[in-house]
């Protein structure tokens, strides 16, 4: 069962572009969702995607592009890094947004497209997650946002159970994207996040990884994939002896 019509939010920059341009490449329809009407137009003009300039937050524009445009396929990768780099350095407006676009937007838009998959007896949820969801990275409001994702994953399996929908959660680890430019609000605090030192994931890794779920046999659900750089890891302990911050 091929499924040919694709919906990628956050499909400006980063992760999200580099899916478009591997779906158009491949011969699928792709609804590119984005709240940058400029950048969409230079995706659009450069891969034939069809474009809608939209705050993922906005149900009700999603409803109406969703109930035209009828996706098989339904990547929810738009996301916003508020909060990164800990709780005390965002703004209470910063952690409702974070929470919006990382969590409910991504419940609601699926909420959204399951009814016509259902109806149309095909479909596949891919969430775009984080390894930050699942293991600590002491990153409370971000890492909460994306550890809410894989257990909607999850679960969301378990409801779809004997539709015939699949649903699958990528969880990158480190890629170099703009993500980090709007993590924070300080230029020497991006600065450092950005510098990592290392081979970083490339976007197109990512948009492979979301390819090889999409095209597997209709049969064969991928449910999870943990992708990072060969020089991250992640695990270990932290000992931090309380005098040494007062």
């Amino acid at each position: 069962m091929e499924l040919k019509k694709v919906l990628v939010t956050g499909a400006s920059s980063g992760i999200g572009a580099a899916l478009v341009r591997a779906l158009t490449e491949g011969g699928r329809d792709v609804l590119a969702v984005a709240r940058r009407h400029d950048v969409l137009a230079d995706l659009s003009a450069e891969t034939g995607c069809q474009t809608l300039g939209a705050d993922v937050r906005q149900t009700d524009v999603l409803q109406a592009a969703i109930d035209r445009f009828e996706p098989d396929v339904l990547v929810n990768n738009a996301g916003v890094g508020h909060g990164i780099t800990g709780i005390s350095d965002v703004k209470p407006e910063e952690i409702r947004e974070a929470l919006e676009i990382n969590m409910i937007a991504p419940v609601q838009i699926t909420a959204l497209a399951l009814e016509g998959m259902k109806r149309r007896g095909r479909g596949h949820i891919v969430n775009i997650g984080s390894v930050a969801g699942l293991h600590t990275i002491a990153s409370a409001v971000y890492s909460s946002g994306k550890a809410a994702i894989h257990q909607f994953s999850q679960n969301l399996r378990v409801e779809l159970l004997g539709t015939g929908l699949r649903v699958t959660e990528i969880c990158p680890g480190r890629v170099s994207t703009e993500f980090y430019d709007a993590a924070s609000g300080d230029a020497d605090t991006r600065a450092g996040m950005k510098a990592s030192g290392i081979a970083e994931l490339h976007p197109g890794d990512v948009a492979n990884a979301v390819m090889y779920a999409i095209d597997a046999p209709w049969h064969v659900n991928v449910t999870t994939i943990e992708l990072l750089p060969t020089e991250q890891a992640i695990g270990g302990a932290h000992y931090v002896p309380t005098d040494s911050v007062k």
